[in-house]
């Protein structure tokens, strides 16, 4: 996201002496992605933040693969994960392709026993039940049902729930994350046509200092592993920083709905995008107002892509018997479109109550055993009359 953040205290000057009050240096550090080349923040620290005391256990998360070449339409009832009590334990990769993984989580308890740092992705946590507060070492922010937390790589963080009632729809991505671009001027801005706006976008607004010294847990990962590393400072003694690459929170309830006289495409719910995917966001919003309008949308082919749809809240008008926490999954290589009855049923409704997230990947994503374990086998079959 392109714009600028400024937290705590900073020198006048990058790269030059801030010194604390007993006349010692402050640590600064360079936090940017694609090299020297992508967006980045300069933070200033207690202690270095280099100082490993030992590297322990390192163990795989990688997803088993339970359908590499996939051609079958799914629908995955997420709801059926297990509410398990440690966040990274909890998280569940149900599909995944080079790109990124799709991850269903319940986490019951906050991460206190650990810090956790992703390298490998950026993240996009979407909170579908539970709040809390999400804790970094570039400030925290509060969240709360229908909020998308981004995470860029190499964020140190944990979450902070507010009780054990939690459902998380998380992507991680292997390339960055960004707004749209078709929503962006030359300079960054997200110009009048956007449906959000810079004053949607809620930065950390809390930048907690521990001037501590001891053993602290930081769980990374990195290529597809879990590595234990025990630093000898906490990670949260940021005393303050400035720059562009920072997480912030969207919440999906401030997204402005494009609509028309006619049925609009995908594209006009677009939130987030790679080069590899994009993230669009379903919401209530007021249907097409052509005279002769089919609300439902028409049916279209997976040639190039494929379809993952998050249901989270109210009635989804193209689709039978779909419930909150399912997935759908609509895979390349075939047509799909609206189940039977729901094209005729939206004729006349002038309005949707609809919650959904969608993520289209531009590579086929493999289904993992995980996901086996919640699937409908014969969702493929729901559109026979």
């Amino acid at each position: 996201m392109p714009f600028y953040h400024k937290l705590g205290e900073i020198p006048p000057k990058r790269h030059t002496q801030f010194r604390k009050k007993d006349g010692s240096l402050y640590y600064e550090q360079l936090f940017g992605t694609i090299g020297f080349d992508g967006m980045s923040t300069n933070s200033y620290h207690e202690h270095r933040p280099t100082m490993v005391k030992e590297i322990g256990k390192q163990y795989s998360v990688k997803p088993k693969i339970a359908k590499a070449n996939n051609i079958q339409s799914y629908r995955f009832k997420g709801f059926q994960v297990p509410p398990e009590d440690d966040y990274l334990e909890s998280r569940k990769i149900v599909l995944t392709n080079t790109d990124c993984n799709i991850i269903l989580a319940a986490p019951k308890q906050s991460t206190d026993a650990y810090f956790y740092k992703n390298t490998d992705a950026d993240e996009v946590i979407f909170i579908h039940k539970g709040s809390g507060k999400l804790r970094t070492h570039l400030g925290n922010i509060d969240f709360k049902y229908g909020d998308y937390l981004v995470i860029p790589r190499g964020v140190i963080y944990t979450l902070d729930f507010d009780d054990e009632n939690n459902r998380l729809f998380i992507v991680e991505s292997y390339s960055p994350i960004y707004t749209p671009k078709k929503y962006r001027n030359h300079f960054g801005q997200l110009q009048e046509h956007s449906p959000f706006c810079e004053r949607d976008i809620r930065r950390p607004y809390e930048l907690e200092t521990h001037d501590v010294l001891g053993d602290f847990l930081i769980k990374v990962k990195k290529q597809g592993e879990i590595i234990e590393m025990i630093y000898a400072s906490h990670p949260f003694d940021v005393v303050g920083y400035d720059g562009y690459n920072f997480p912030y929170a969207f919440s999906i309830h401030d997204f402005e709905p494009i609509t028309g006289r006619i049925h609009q495409p995908p594209p006009v719910h677009q939130t987030f995008e790679t080069n590899a995917f994009v993230i669009c966001s379903f919401v209530p919003r007021l249907y097409d107002y052509h005279p002769n309008s089919i609300p439902a949308p028409y049916n279209h082919s997976n040639i190039d892509s494929d379809e993952v749809l998050y249901y989270v809240d109210g009635d989804f008008m193209s689709r039978n018997d779909v419930a909150q926490g399912q997935i759908s999954l609509h895979p390349s290589g075939i047509p799909h479109g609206p189940h039977p009855g729901a094209t005729e049923r939206s004729i006349g409704h002038t309005k949707t109550e609809e919650l959904a997230v969608m993520v289209d990947t531009f590579k086929p994503l493999q289904v993992t055993e995980e996901a086996m374990k919640i699937a409908d086998e014969n969702y493929y079959k729901s559109w026979l009359e």
